[in-house]
């Protein structure tokens, strides 16, 4: 059962963004991430939560998300995540019938 990763991102660098965005794709991958969305575009349906940005990303199991935080790849990149953007991320299984 496929499960997601959302992440609730708030840029404090955006050059360092960029440079994190362009990077983390390919480890993304690496560990069978499928990105289904990455957007400024978001509109809140209920309470107040305004986030900037959201990621959201399709991997097969817990295990992948997982293993893909606890990468090499991913940790190398983790300063420059924490440099760039505050950010708050989550797990949620897929639904299965």
């Amino acid at each position: 059962m496929p499960v997601y990763l959302i992440i609730d991102i708030a840029i404090i660098d955006q050059d360092a963004y960029e440079e994190f965005v362009e990077r983390v794709p390919a480890v993304v991958e690496q560990y069978g991430g499928r990105y289904l969305a990455r957007s400024a575009e978001v509109s809140t349906m209920v309470g107040d939560w305004q986030p900037e940005w959201i990621v959201l990303i399709e991997f097969e199991s817990i295990e992948q998300v997982q293993d893909f935080f606890a990468s090499p790849e991913y940790l190398a990149l983790v300063p420059l995540r924490e440099q760039s953007a505050a950010a708050r991320a989550i797990i949620v299984e897929g639904y299965g019938h």
